[in-house]
């Protein structure tokens, strides 16, 4: 297969497009490196966990747009679009990511400000006199 499969992820407010296809594992985020993009060893482990699961690391190269959001939130959002890839790729390997939960969306965003409010939920301090 040397199609380009792309798939998109997203978490909070960050929005990633990966571009996948059979190589020899070069990950570039924004055009820049896996280990220079994500400062943390546990960001870096997290992005590309579905790969470890279903044991592709090495065999595709993988292109990465990602923006909006923190660096927890885009790393959350390419794992979630590399999961996709790959099971776009190979349709067996759904059970896997599904047990490891790497096929779920993760729906928890910032609550929005409401009128009359001095935040989301907090309320003006009351005063008695």
């Amino acid at each position: 297969m040397t199609e380009l499969l792309n798939a998109t992820g997203r978490r909070k407010t960050s929005v990633a497009r990966v571009f996948l296809k059979p190589g020899s594992g070069k990950i570039t985020i924004n055009g820049r490196s896996l280990d220079h993009y994500f400062p943390t060893q546990v960001q870096r482990d997290d992005a590309i966990k579905a790969l470890k699961v279903t044991d592709n690391l090495g065999k595709f190269d993988i292109q990465v747009n990602v923006h909006g959001g923190g660096t927890t939130g885009q790393a959350g959002a390419v794992r979630l679009a590399i999961a996709r890839a790959i099971v776009e790729y190979d349709e067996n390997t759904r059970a896997v990511l599904r047990k490891e939960n790497l096929l779920t969306r993760d729906p928890r965003m910032v609550e929005r400000k409401k009128f009359g409010r001095r935040k989301a939920r907090r309320r003006f301090q009351f005063s008695k006199r």
